[in-house]
């Protein structure tokens, strides 16, 4: 039966096809501008997006606009900073190992954001959700490993990094639920964007910041790319202003797993745009990663 809880749902499935449009756009601009500065259009570019969004968000719902309380800030920072760092992290590995299998490292964050869910918020699981999240992230790291690329898991450094991206993210995701849950006086939805202006604020500063002190040529080279940059920035925001909404109503474990059906989306593109066939291998994958989700979805 449908109801406001159950719409981290579809919420959350137009986050995940936005970050997927939105990680190869800036993957694409990690040659030109580097690993940070790569990093930064999305927050740079971003965060004017989330004024906008918040702007609209307050005009439909009445809400006032809140002020921040002291226990917003660990939330945060936690979640802004971490997202950073996962962020940055993530591109190093994409550039040492391909997407597909950064993106089996990257995945284990769903395990990892349910532990610290439960350790820092609360979150409770059932039974059968850690099952259904165990079942969907075995499947992305069978679908993404190719022939070959098991090879991978003993290069250390690719793998570690990934390993770390992904516990970053899951810190991030705990930290921005924290943050939206604690935002006082208003709905969900003014709570998320609310939450997403700051955070964009707050990363945008910091490595503004750091690209002034370490590499102020990065900046020129990020203002003479504007148009990729643009189009970066607004789908890192329209895809953070879901998950937060998603965040809002549901356990960070939860979302991050359902999140996963960002796999099936990166599969259908390289088949119908690149007639690249499925594997077995793939094929499986792709069944543990539905039926994950699937039961996920149902308890």
């Amino acid at each position: 039966m449908f109801s406001i809880a159950t719409l981290w749902i579809p919420f959350t499935i137009i986050a995940a096809l936005g970050q997927v449009a939105r990680n190869a756009m800036q993957r694409s601009l990690t040659v030109p501008l580097g690993t940070w500065g790569a990093t930064n259009i999305r927050f740079l570019f971003g965060f004017p997006f989330s004024v906008i969004f918040f702007v609209v968000v307050v005009a439909v719902t009445g809400d006032p606009i809140p002020w921040p309380t002291a226990a917003f800030w660990p939330w945060l920072l936690l979640g802004a900073l971490c997202q950073i760092v996962a962020t940055g992290m993530m591109l190093l590995a994409m550039n040492d190992r391909s997407f597909v299998v950064t993106t089996a490292y990257l995945k284990t964050e769903a395990i990892q954001t349910a532990i610290f869910g439960f350790i820092f918020l609360g979150d409770h699981l059932t039974v059968l959700k850690v099952i259904a999240i165990l079942i969907a992230t075995a499947g992305v790291v069978i679908a993404a490993l190719r022939p070959g690329a098991e090879k991978g898991f003993a290069d250390m450094k690719p793998t570690l990094l990934g390993l770390a991206a992904a516990a970053a993210f899951a810190l991030s995701a705990v930290g921005f639920r924290g943050a939206v849950i604690v935002v006082p006086g208003v709905t969900f939805v003014t709570a998320a964007s609310y939450t997403l202006v700051f955070g964009l604020f707050v990363q945008t500063l910091v490595l503004t910041i750091y690209l002034l002190a370490r590499a102020p040529e990065v900046l020129k080279k990020i203002l003479r790319l504007w148009r990729p940059s643009m189009f970066a920035g607004f789908m890192g925001a329209f895809a953070s202003q879901f998950w937060f909404l998603a965040f809002a109503l549901t356990a960070a474990a939860n979302v991050r797993t359902l999140a996963l059906v960002e796999v099936l989306f990166a599969q259908a593109v390289a088949y119908y745009s690149f007639k690249q066939p499925l594997s077995a291998r793939e094929l499986a994958g792709i069944v543990l990663i539905v039926v994950g989700v699937a039961l996920l979805v149902s308890v």
